[in-house]
């Protein structure tokens, strides 16, 4: 399983995005960071209120300069017919992933083997290719994507200025800590 510090790895899936099917190689998000949201199914109860959230606010990741790319174990054509049937996931403009065999879910770690689907797992990846943060719940719970957000900001700053960190709830603006040597060695 994928975890935190480590390079993701280069796979191709296919995706449905932009009303079409296409061949999404993850080394192509080298350079952005990217947000991985892995679901359990299309055409199910909680995964469309957190995908349409995503969708409202996805210009707010693309400003951070992040992608977002979702993943279910459903086919591209099911993808297609979800969204040519709901209001919800016709907002998205992401790319929306296919993984039939559980390819990329059982790397990350989100694969149920007895079901075929993936937990609700969400991974902040650098321009490097290097996870940064990652949560993972039961699929009974959504996420919220306001924090998801805050999560992308907090991995940022803490990128572009070295030597600083994010404390507890950090929004970008509140001051921020800088770890102290002398405080590190008497602990």
């Amino acid at each position: 399983m994928i975890t935190i510090g480590q390079k993701i790895p280069d796979l191709t899936l296919e995706a449905f995005h932009q009303e079409k099917f296409k061949k999404i190689k993850l080394s192509n998000y080298r350079g952005k960071w990217l947000i991985l949201v892995f679901y359990p199914a299309d055409f199910t109860f909680i995964c469309p209120t957190e995908l349409e959230e995503l969708a409202d606010n996805y210009s707010k990741f693309k400003k951070l300069g992040a992608e977002i790319l979702s993943v279910s174990t459903d086919t591209v054509f099911v993808h297609k017919a979800w969204h040519d049937n709901s209001p919800a996931i016709k907002k998205i403009k992401f790319p929306m992933l296919a993984d039939p065999t559980g390819k990329l879910c059982k790397k990350f770690g989100t694969y149920i083997e007895n079901e075929g689907l993936a937990l609700r797992g969400s991974f902040i990846i650098d321009p490097e290719g290097i996870v940064k943060a990652f949560e993972i719940n039961d699929n009974s719970i959504g996420r919220k994507v306001e924090e998801l957000l805050r999560k992308l900001q907090a991995a940022k700053f803490v990128k572009e200025h070295k030597g600083l960190v994010c404390p507890a709830s950090w929004e970008p603006g509140q001051k921020t800590l800088k770890p102290s040597l002398k405080l590190i060695g008497k602990i």
